[in-house]
């Protein structure tokens, strides 16, 4: 009669023969009571190509995203403790405090176009505004600003102001009610030019006395 083991209540295994030895690999877990001897799978081949194509199919994705140096799946590991951190994506994005907004209040001299947007008159605010960039470049006009207005007080408006700077303000250059309707713009330019450069020629734009010459 064969013993029981106290531990499993199991009997013990019989040693494999040297022709099972021969044709079998037994695991260090095999040879505890109870485990069965298991056939060791058959080696094959593996081409260089399918081991790439397998670490490829395993390896965590990359992904680098815009202004951002990151790599998903990959982490700081600290060898005397084991543990693991994330790393940090690095931003190379730069902030506000970088940026500083220019002060109205000094960019001079400028120009304020106020009009009815009731009236949809933008497109027009909008070429004037271009034509006087084109004439007046930096630094003769430094800033022409669009002031839309929808407010019944308002309506029918289109004014053009000059500020000059030098502590003057803003003076009046056209008013559509009083001048009887919107300006030409040969005559705008001629009433910005004697403020913000009496001695600049506009060409074509011109007035021109008897003598023909240019004022």
């Amino acid at each position: 009669m064969s013993e029981i083991c106290k531990d499993c209540d199991q009997s013990p295994t019989q040693p494999a023969s040297s022709e099972t030895m021969s044709q079998n690999v037994i695991s260090p877990e095999s040879s505890l009571p109870g485990a069965d001897v298991v056939p060791s799978p058959t080696s094959s081949y593996v081409s260089p190509q399918n081991q790439a194509q397998v670490q490829t199919a395993v390896q965590p994705p990359l992904e680098v995203r815009a202004g951002q140096a990151k790599v998903e799946g990959l982490e700081n590991k600290d060898e005397s403790t084991g543990t693991s951190t994330p790393l940090t994506p690095a931003t190379t994005t730069q902030t506000g405090q970088d940026f500083k907004s220019p002060d109205l209040r000094e960019v001079k001299p400028s120009v304020i176009i106020e009009f009815c947007d009731r009236c949809r008159w933008a497109p027009r605010a909008t070429w004037i505004q271009t034509e006087l960039f084109l004439t007046f470049s930096n630094p003769i006009l430094r800033s022409i600003t669009l002031m839309p207005l929808n407010a019944p007080e308002t309506g029918g408006r289109f004014r053009v102001w000059v500020d000059v700077g030098k502590g003057k303000g803003d003076e009046l250059v056209w008013d559509r009610k009083t001048e009887g309707g919107f300006p030409e713009l040969k005559v705008l330019k001629q009433r910005i030019r004697d403020l913000v450069q009496p001695d600049m020629g506009l060409g074509h734009s011109d007035v021109h006395g008897k003598n023909g010459e240019a004022k």
